[in-house]
């Protein structure tokens, strides 16, 4: 028995081809942009996206597999900028041996600082090595814009139905650990759910289950074995102790629900459990917005002044300004009418599609837009009382329409006021 076969399941059973490698099929389907880049052997910097267990890690290892190129990997968790620098020197030695760069692989790239980052770009810009990063949370906000400027993007999706099934059928058939047991999947709603499109996960769930069966003959998976399982082996289900996504989505709905108790404690289980404290601050700046919003604009204002000091600070003194960012905007009054009406706005798009813009309100810089009637009778809201004057802003096809309709609020109700003196469809709907 090889060292392989000892590993954890989800190493087991890696794939080490693009043919065996699960899901993503619009990246590394057949005639996919990624594929074609593979077979050619004209790979670029790029940065893989998405969802924890959904196969960025392998891919990564695929690809250097398939192209027989030196691979080095960091974890952005351990890895400081010498480590970078280290990596860096190996690949310009062995660039004088090979034809092609080497690939270096840094996994939660989004926690690399700005220095260590600032270590790479020089050697990914000279093609000293081919950056493949990989991400839970999005790039733009945490990748520095010179280094996201020389990597494509490619976003990966959660694992389907019929992806899990696949890997369920590869451990009973295939996994060389457990050949020689008889295992019988009858029900595999559970082991969906529990995964959550997350391989991983799969993997983990049914690992744990066929060694907690191991004794008997014939193993049989069914829905309550899973749960049961769960129940008493939550720790090893789950590395952290958290369940990363319900215990974020508990935080999220505590401050819309305006209790400060359960925001603050829901937060707090995600600082002992590890967690991002910036992955907390970005959540609340979109909090702000979607469930506070115009009830108070200085909640997008704190939320996001809370996201730059965490981001200086650093723990343990960033728990202080999480903790009164939370509670600020737990009490804060709430509307979601600026989240409704841009939603409201992008349907209407979709459904009317490019509508005419009204001559009125066209550019007009030339003289011939001019001779056009572009601008022409156009009314300077400023040369009126109030610095208001009653004139179309729509498209004519669409001009009764009304997107933003405000929240029964304090604020929105003098906003309310305003649009019904000034606007009649506000008074006729």
């Amino acid at each position: 028995m090889n060292n392989k076969e000892y590993a954890p399941l989800p190493e087991r059973i890696r794939p080490t081809s693009l043919d065996d490698y699960v899901g993503q099929e619009h990246l590394i389907g057949e005639g996919s942009i990624l594929r074609k880049m593979i077979e050619s052997g004209n790979l670029t910097s790029f940065i893989l996206w998405g969802p924890p267990g959904v196969g960025k890690t392998t891919l990564a290892r695929i690809i250097s597999l398939t192209l027989e190129r030196p691979f080095y990997t960091l974890s952005a968790v351990n890895a400081g900028v010498k480590d970078v620098r280290e990596i860096i020197e190996k690949s310009k030695s062995t660039s004088l041996f090979n034809k092609h760069s080497p690939i270096l692989f840094i996994d939660e790239i989004h926690r690399f600082s700005k220095s260590q980052q600032d270590a790479l770009l020089g050697a990914v810009e000279d093609g000293t090595i081919t950056l493949i990063g990989a991400t839970t949370e999005n790039p733009s906000f945490e990748v520095i814009t010179p280094l996201l400027s020389r990597c494509q993007i490619f976003v990966l999706k959660s694992l389907e139905k019929t992806h899990m099934d696949i890997l369920i059928d590869r451990v009973v058939n295939k996994d060389n650990l457990f050949f020689d047991k008889e295992i019988e999947i009858e029900q595999r709603e559970a082991l969906y759910r529990y995964s959550g499109g997350d391989a991983r996960k799969l993997l983990n769930i049914l690992d744990i289950i066929i060694k907690s069966e191991w004794g008997k003959p014939n193993i049989v998976i069914n829905n309550n074995i899973v749960i049961n399982a769960l129940q008493e082996n939550i720790t090893a289900y789950d590395k952290s102790g958290e369940l990363h996504y319900d215990i974020i989505s508990a935080f999220i709905k505590s401050v819309r629900g305006s209790d400060p108790n359960g925001a603050l404690y829901w937060m707090a289980r995600m600082l002992e459990g590890g967690e991002d404290p910036l992955f907390i601050a970005r959540r609340m700046i979109i909090l702000a917005s979607e469930d506070i919003g115009l009830a108070n604009p200085n909640g997008l204002l704190l939320a996001q002044s809370c996201f730059e000091a965490v981001h200086k600070i650093g723990m343990p003194e960033a728990r202080i300004i999480l903790s009164q960012t939370a509670i600020y905007l737990a009490t804060s009054p709430k509307s979601n009418s600026a989240y409704m009406a841009i939603d409201a706005a992008l349907d209407e798009v979709r459904k009317s599609g490019d509508l005419p813009v009204p001559l009125h309100l066209r550019n007009a810089p030339t003289k011939l837009m001019k001779e056009l009637d572009y601008g022409k009778d156009y009314k300077y809201s400023h040369s009126y009382p109030g610095n208001f004057v009653d004139q179309d802003y729509l498209p004519k096809e669409i001009n009764s329409k009304i997107f933003y309709n405000p929240s029964d609020n304090n604020r929105e109700s003098e906003i309310s006021k305003r649009l019904q003196l000034q606007w009649k469809k506000y008074n006729n709907s």
